[in-house]
């Protein structure tokens, strides 16, 4: 993943209505030639409990943009703070798209396939992600499923995504 430390992502005025994102550090992270569909979303975190393996953290979503192919490892909780939020989830009979909307909160176990992209004003989200043993948090992968990378709390921490 190729990440850069930024002051904060332009969020449109109308989705940061009520949030201060004057305090955080954003890491930006943008896609490379190797994937064919648009990388670019900033990840600011907001706590670490290395002992019991959970990280919480915003994540930022540029209009029609995504991250990367992955999968969560552990259970993972999350909201939908602003913009529109999308995950394409793949099993092994289907393809299935979400639209989410801010308000809408989720609990899911590890182990789903799943791409996730804002929508026309771009998406904020905040996730609490539990680790499986070593710290990892989640696998990024190709589009056939191979394991590229396992990023992990520690990864989060040092600000390598």
């Amino acid at each position: 993943m190729n990440a850069s430390t930024i002051a904060s992502p332009v969020i449109k005025p109308s989705l940061a209505t009520g949030y201060d994102f004057a305090n955080l550090e954003w890491q930006r992270v943008l896609g490379t030639p190797r994937f064919d569909y648009p990388i670019d979303y900033s990840v600011a975190v907001l706590n670490v409990d290395a002992e019991n393996g959970v990280i919480d953290f915003l994540s930022w979503w540029e209009p029609n943009a995504y991250c990367h192919y992955h999968r969560h490892l552990g259970n993972t909780s999350i909201e939908v703070l602003a913009g529109e939020h999308n995950v394409v989830e793949t099993t092994d009979n289907q393809t299935i798209h979400k639209k989410r909307t801010p308000g809408f909160v989720a609990h899911n176990p590890g182990g789903d396939l799943h791409m996730e992209f804002g929508g026309p004003e771009g998406a904020l989200v905040f996730f609490r992600c539990h680790a499986v043993e070593d710290g990892k948090l989640f696998e990024v992968l190709t589009a056939s499923g191979k394991v590229l990378t396992t990023a992990t709390i520690e990864d989060f921490v040092q600000k390598r995504i």
